[in-house]
């Protein structure tokens, strides 16, 4: 007891140790003398021998309770092991205690500044040799806890054998822990300043989890994945440019197929790789996007609650089975977007809700820190390091997994103080206006440094109001983003489409509307998963008229998607006309392929992303007003809309569409030159489900002047059809 106070004594008995590793481990007593102290409850003796030997430097003595202490002649500082005898059983066990900090003063000052790029080259589980020790490093901030420990199988999740070393006053924990591996599972015991123990916390870092609904930490070893996809990256500038054809594909992971013979079984990153890849490509798109694939507790929050921003959801596999998906849709020629959820967090017990005891990650103040539509938390963006922490994880999906983009969601409900709340319940900002300073600098500074770091990228915000220059570069103003959403497109054509034909002359300019702002951003035109839940019925379901004519107006709608400027979103199932809501707990409805119908969407939707590939008219301006003419704007009578596709050295491509049931012919359109303009598309081919009514492949121009042209063509024009034509 000489060598221990009885204050020392009980703070390793209760855990309350705030400097563990200045008690525990081998500590100068004397000249030629050391004391070592371990704390193994359940021990029967304890005894110090050589680090690579079987030689024995000293006995410990039980002081109490499993705490074991002794003094060791030795000229310096030396390496050892333990050799613990627990009843008949005695093992030999490296002491934690005897390793020094492996993080350095700079990664702890940048993270405290804000400024940490890699967080995750040093935060979190890091598989590592110490001292030619192999073992596993665990690093997490919790500034103001009192104890932290890492627990796990390893230790019995008994909190009081792996306690922490605080770096003060950054407040960042940390331990090496050797001879653990890949594969174990982990969380942090944390006792708040008030001495109670929290609920076990998963690693705020954790690059792994348990499949939910358990909720541990996984430690994994990433670094001897072999990517395979360098001409994609080396060329990868070219698919995100402005001029190209940009259609992306929209997944829910958990839902586009489950296993057949398995209904409740989700197909693996793996079997993704065999069968969405493929689809993908044989639709022609460009892009898949996937919802959140951050670890998240709740299926039905699908991913957009996360509670592990650093960990692909174990949900389909292990990170290195989402490396390998990302891999081989580069090497198949597909780029890959996800979901990113900077806005908020949910209140799960075992997340960032109040980490530390205290509103760490969140602000106190619930009027800004608690989204009261989602229940969930809102990062506190004004704090130095958990902007970093979010800063940061932007830069770990594309640099280690290889993403091609972020999609950021909710971008208004971080921009606004006040977004879905009443008078009263917001607080205004140093200038009393209801802008979010702080989420704005960190989007402008996330925008920036990605695009610094990974110019060939795109950064997407789903940005619901009409906020100015969020695809503007910050040094103008702007956001910084690459695109936006096009909310307002979405919900006018949405709107439009729903009526029954007949009303549609009181509503025209409803579709005419999005072009005099369409190139004010940069835009992506989205169905997102958004417009077919919740009540809101599927894309074919909004369509009026019977049953056929739900299909054509939905192929008509399509079209004038696809034509029009703008990148384009499709979420899955809309591709070939899924009949019912999506539902997140099951499949697709993959069995109406068997139905014509629902075929020809599908080969509509394959056609669409052909031409738009290869006709540049199509592409190249979509994000400029040279790109695009009215023909017509102004025929709300008959509710047909003419315009023009143009880029230079390109054919200029037409589209007509008949957004009523009546069959028009002889119906005369303006054209920019004469010549003979071949029929590209017409949805009322057979092949898609029409009726084969139009232009028998095509009309020659004749010199008969019409919308302000001196040439014109007359055309048939099918009822609830998109008519496209080129210049030849």
């Amino acid at each position: 007891m000489a060598l221990l106070s009885p204050a020392q004594v009980d703070s390793l008995i209760y855990s309350d140790c705030e400097d563990i590793f200045g008690l525990l481990g081998l500590h100068e007593w004397g000249p030629g003398q050391y004391v070592l102290r371990v704390f193994l409850p359940g021990a029967n003796a304890v005894d110090v021998i050589e680090a690579s030997g079987d030689g024995v430097l000293g006995t410990l003595h039980e002081v109490r309770d499993g705490i074991f202490v002794g003094l060791i002649e030795a000229e310096s500082r030396f390496p050892y092991r333990l050799r613990v005898t627990y009843g008949e059983h005695v093992v030999v066990r490296e002491d934690p205690y005897r390793f020094g900090s492996t993080i350095g003063e700079l990664d702890i000052y940048l993270f405290g500044e804000g400024r940490h790029e890699r967080l995750y080259d040093w935060l979190g589980a890091h598989v590592m040799e110490v001292d030619g020790v192999p073992g596993v490093r665990f690093c997490v901030w919790a500034p103001n806890a009192r104890r932290v420990s890492v627990v796990g199988d390893f230790n019995f999740w008994d909190g009081r054998q792996h306690m922490m070393r605080k770096h003060i006053p950054s407040g960042v924990w940390e331990i090496f822990i050797p001879h653990l591996t890949a594969g174990t599972l982990y969380k942090y015991e944390i006792k708040n300043r008030d001495g109670h123990l929290l609920p076990h916390k998963s690693d705020p870092v954790g690059f792994a989890a348990e499949r939910p609904p358990r909720t541990a930490s996984k430690v994994v070893d990433t670094r001897d994945y072999r990517w395979g996809d360098e001409q994609w990256m080396t060329n990868r500038r070219h698919q995100s440019a402005l001029d190209r054809p940009i259609s992306i594909y929209e997944v829910h992971l958990g839902s586009w197929r489950r296993n057949p013979e398995n209904p409740e079984e989700y197909l693996t990153y793996r079997e993704l790789v065999e069968q969405l890849i493929p689809y993908v490509q044989s639709m022609g798109f460009t892009h898949v996007q996937l919802m959140p694939v951050s670890e998240y507790p709740f299926d039905g929050s699908w991913g957009y609650q996360p509670v592990g921003l650093y960990a692909p959801t174990s949900r389909f596999g292990d990170p290195q089975d989402f490396m390998y998906f990302v891999d081989r849709c580069h090497q198949a020629g597909l780029g890959v977007l996800i979901d990113w959820v900077p806005g908020h967090f949910p209140s799960d017990g075992h997340g960032l809700a109040r980490f530390d005891g205290t509103p760490l990650y969140e602000h106190a103040d619930d009027r800004q820190g608690f989204h009261p539509d989602w229940n969930t938390y809102i990062y506190n963006y004004g704090r130095h390091e958990v902007a970093n922490f979010l800063y940061s994880n932007a830069l770990y999906w594309l640099d280690r997994f290889h993403v091609d983009g972020l999609r950021v969601d909710a971008v208004a409900s971080m921009l606004y103080l006040d977004y879905s709340r009443k008078q009263g319940e917001w607080i205004p900002n140093a200038y009393g206006g209801r802008e979010n300073l702080e989420a704005i600098d960190l989007l402008r500074r996330v925008n920036q440094k990605v695009y610094e770091r990974f110019p060939d990228i795109m950064m997407i915000a789903e940005e619901s109001t009409a906020w100015p220059g969020v695809s503007h570069p910050v040094h103008v103003g702007g956001l910084g983003f690459g695109y936006k959403w096009n909310m307002g497109w979405m919900n006018d054509s949405l709107r439009y489409m729903s009526y029954d034909p007949i009303y549609r002359q009181y509503h025209h300019h409803d579709l005419t509307f999005s072009l005099l702002y369409a190139f004010n951003e940069n835009f992506i035109l989205p169905l997102s998963h958004d417009e077919v839940v919740h009540g809101k019925r599927s894309l074919l379901d909004k369509m009026p008229g019977t049953g056929e004519q739900k299909f054509a107006n939905l192929r008509a709608y399509f079209t004038y998607m696809w034509t029009h400027p703008g990148k384009k979103l499709l979420f899955m199932g809309g591709e070939f006309a899924q009949g019912k809501e999506w539902n997140h707990n099951v499949s697709l409805d993959w069995h109406l392929l068997d139905i014509h119908l629902h075929q020809g969407v599908q080969r509509l939707v394959q056609d669409l992303n052909r031409l738009y590939r290869e006709y540049p008219a199509l592409h190249y301006h979509d994000c400029d007003p040279k790109g695009f003419e009215w023909i017509d704007a102004d025929d709300s009578h008959n509710s047909v809309f003419a315009y023009m596709r143009k880029a230079e050295g390109s054919a200029p491509v037409v589209i007509v569409t008949n957004m009523t049931p009546v069959l028009r012919s002889g119906y005369r359109m303006g054209v920019p030159a004469p010549g003979y303009y071949r029929e590209l598309l017409n949805t009322d081919a057979k092949i898609y489900g029409g009726e084969d009514r139009g232009n028998a492949g095509g009309c020659l121009a004749e010199a008969v002047e019409s919308h302000g042209r001196q040439w014109s063509i007359s055309l048939t024009l099918p009822p609830l059809a998109t008519l496209v034509f080129v210049l030849e």
